[in-house]
């Protein structure tokens, strides 16, 4: 067997990276609420009820500064797919219901404004329900 530098090896191959499977709508979710945990007290921006906009108006529903905002923030999420900080796009890239995205995202459930950490708390309330109560 031939011993050679990895600087050689590299001029010889082709080396790519190895494929990598997307992400799971698990995975989204966790990576999501991980980000918030990051800095659980900052105050982020609710969507003003959101069950009240017409469909379409609700799915074009963004905010500087919101739960939304942090996560396509992160290059991680965008290179996924995750396409902007509107609710339309986040409900199709984390699999969320239009339930699910009221209970995480919408003012009428604790006002204009959400912590990071209560934020994640509901991400992960939605990503496991049966364990709801643990993250009461």
């Amino acid at each position: 067997m031939e011993h050679k530098p990895l600087v050689e090896l590299n001029a010889l191959a082709d080396l790519k990276p190895a494929p990598r499977a997307p992400m799971s709508r698990r995975e989204r979710l966790d990576k999501w609420a991980e980000l918030l945990e990051g800095e659980p007290d900052r105050l982020l921006k609710t969507l003003e009820e959101i069950e009240w906009k017409p469909k379409a108006a609700r799915l074009a529903m963004r905010a500087d500064g919101s739960p939304l905002a942090v996560a396509f923030a992160d290059p991680v999420l965008r290179t996924e797919g995750l396409a902007s900080d509107r609710l339309g796009d986040a409900v199709t890239f984390f699999g969320l219901s239009e339930h699910e995205a009221h209970v995480i995202l919408c003012s009428c459930n604790g006002g204009e404004s959400i912590s990071a950490g209560e934020a994640a708390r509901r991400i992960r309330a939605v990503r496991a329900p049966r364990l709801w109560f643990l993250y009461r």
